[in-house]
């Protein structure tokens, strides 16, 4: 892709498929849901999932699975506050851009 993707909109794409789950998701998985969009790699994604579990939108828990422990990603109400934000300010922005580009 030609455009780069800021910290807001990788925030709010990562917050988008982490609420998809009621019950959260793993790593690996929000890599591969986020990758439908946007090339990304993990090591750029696990410190946008860091840096919003301290900011308060993630919970993280652990879960076995085939006898390891595997990382989880919940939502919480401050992440949904957050991406409801998020997609609100992305509809006007990519509203404008799209009027821009316009022939």
């Amino acid at each position: 892709m030609v455009f780069n993707t800021g910290a807001a909109l990788l925030d709010a794409i990562v917050l988008s498929v982490v609420s998809k789950d009621k019950d959260g998701t793993y790593g690996y998985k929000i890599t591969q849901d986020v990758r439908q969009g946007i090339e990304i790699s993990e090591s750029t994604l696990y410190p946008v999932l860091r840096r919003l579990e301290k900011d308060g939108c993630l919970t993280v828990y652990n879960q076995e699975f085939n006898g390891r422990n595997r990382r989880y990603y919940k939502i919480t109400e401050t992440g949904r506050a957050q991406l409801s934000l998020y997609r609100q300010e992305w509809e006007a922005y990519a509203g404008k851009i799209s009027r821009i580009l316009k022939e």
